[in-house]
C-alpha cells in the first residue's frame, strides 16, 4: 500500500503545483499558452480561412483588435493548383513581436464579403497560413491568409477580410520569428491599401502623396511627389464624389484619352492609402473597394499634379 500512497501523494503534489502555476499567470497577467494548430487546412481555397470566427470586440472592425501577447503561426505548404486540405508542415511562436504584427494587420482595409479584382493564373507553390493571436485574459482570434505567387489571397479573421496581400511578411515572420511588412522598393507599386477605405476613398490624416503615372512592366513609372496641402486637397475632392461598392473594373469612355494614375496617400504611420485614376474609363476612380466616376475637379488636379509624361521628374507642392 505504500507505493500507492506515495504514487497518491505524487500526484496530488503535481495537481497542487499545476494549479499554483496557473492561478500565478492569471494573476500576473502572463501570456496564455496558444492552442495547438490544427493539422490540416480544411479550407478549399487560397486563404480565407480559419477554424472558428472568435466573438472579440472589434473584430467586426479590423482584423486583429486589441493588443494580443502572442501569435503562434501554422504552416501548410502545397501548390495553388490544388488548394485545399493542406497538412501542416510547422509552426513559430511570436511574443515581443505579436502585438506590432497585429496592429499593422488592423491597418488594413477590411469588408465583411472581400471582393476579389483580376488574378493572374501562373501555377506555383504556395503556402496557407493560420496564425492564433492571443489574448492576456485567454481570449484567442484566428486569421488566415497565404503566400502565393500571384497575390490573390484573402485574409480574415472569420468575420471580416481583406485583398490586401499580406503573404511574404507572414512567411518571413514563420521563417526567422521576426514580423517586418514587405514593402514594394517602389512605392507606386504597393498595393495593400489602408484601413477606412471601405468608407471614403481617403482616409483622414494624409501628410503626404505621390503621384505616379502609368505601370508598365517591371520600369520605374514616373512620378511626382507633393506635400500636405496637396494632399488634403486632392483627398478632399476624391471624398467629396459619390462612391459605390467597386467591382474592380471599368469600361472605355468616349475619347482618346488614355491616362492612368496612382495616387499614394503616405501617413505618419502605416501604409499608404492608394486610388486609381482612369481617365477615359467609366467609372475612373477606383481604390479597391469604392469606385466612382471621374469629375472635372478631380480631374483638373490630377493632371496638374502628375508628372510629366515622359521621364522621372519629381517635384513638391
Amino acid at each position: 500500500m505504500r507505493p500507492l500512497r506515495w504514487i497518491g501523494a505524487a500526484l496530488a503534489a503535481i495537481v497542487a503545483c499545476a494549479v499554483t502555476v496557473q492561478i500565478a499567470r492569471s494573476v500576473s497577467g502572463g501570456p496564455p499558452v496558444p492552442a495547438s494548430c490544427p493539422q490540416r487546412w480544411d479550407g478549399e481555397g487560397i486563404g480565407g480561412w480559419v477554424p472558428a470566427a472568435a466573438g472579440i470586440d472589434g473584430a467586426d472592425e479590423v482584423l486583429v483588435p486589441g493588443s494580443p501577447v502572442q501569435a503562434l503561426i501554422c504552416a501548410y505548404p502545397g501548390d495553388n493548383g490544388h488548394p485545399g486540405g493542406e497538412r501542416l508542415a510547422g509552426t513559430r511562436t511570436l511574443t515581443d513581436q505579436a502585438g506590432v504584427m497585429a496592429r499593422d494587420l488592423a491597418y488594413l482595409p477590411v469588408t465583411d464579403s472581400p471582393r476579389g479584382g483580376p488574378c493572374t493564373l501562373i501555377g506555383g507553390p504556395m503556402t496557407n497560413y493560420l496564425i492564433r493571436f492571443a489574448y492576456p485574459d485567454g481570449r484567442a482570434l484566428w486569421v488566415g491568409s497565404a503566400e502565393e505567387v500571384n497575390s490573390c489571397v484573402t485574409t480574415t479573421n472569420g468575420t471580416v477580410g481583406t485583398r490586401s496581400y499580406v503573404g511574404p511578411g507572414v512567411t518571413a515572420a514563420y521563417r526567422t520569428g521576426v514580423w517586418k511588412p514587405v514593402r514594394p522598393d517602389d512605392p507606386c507599386r504597393d498595393f495593400a491599401g489602408r484601413r477606412d477605405q471601405d468608407e471614403r476613398m481617403v482616409p483622414e490624416g494624409a501628410v503626404s502623396v505621390v503621384v505616379c503615372g502609368r505601370i508598365t512592366g517591371s520600369g520605374r513609372p514616373p512620378r511626382r511627389e507633393h506635400g500636405g496641402q496637396a494632399a488634403r486637397g486632392l483627398a478632399a475632392a476624391l471624398n467629396s464624389l459619390d462612391t459605390r461598392p467597386s467591382d474592380n473594373m471599368c469600361q472605355g469612355g468616349e475619347g482618346t484619352d488614355d491616362r492612368e494614375f496612382r495616387l499614394m496617400f503616405g501617413y505618419p504611420d502605416g501604409p499608404p492609402a492608394d486610388v486609381s485614376i482612369s481617365m477615359g474609363c467609366v467609372p475612373g476612380v477606383d481604390n479597391g473597394l469604392l469606385q466612382a466616376d471621374l469629375d472635372g475637379s478631380v480631374r483638373d488636379q490630377v493632371i496638374r499634379l502628375a508628372p510629366p509624361p515622359a521621364g522621372d521628374q519629381e517635384g513638391s507642392g
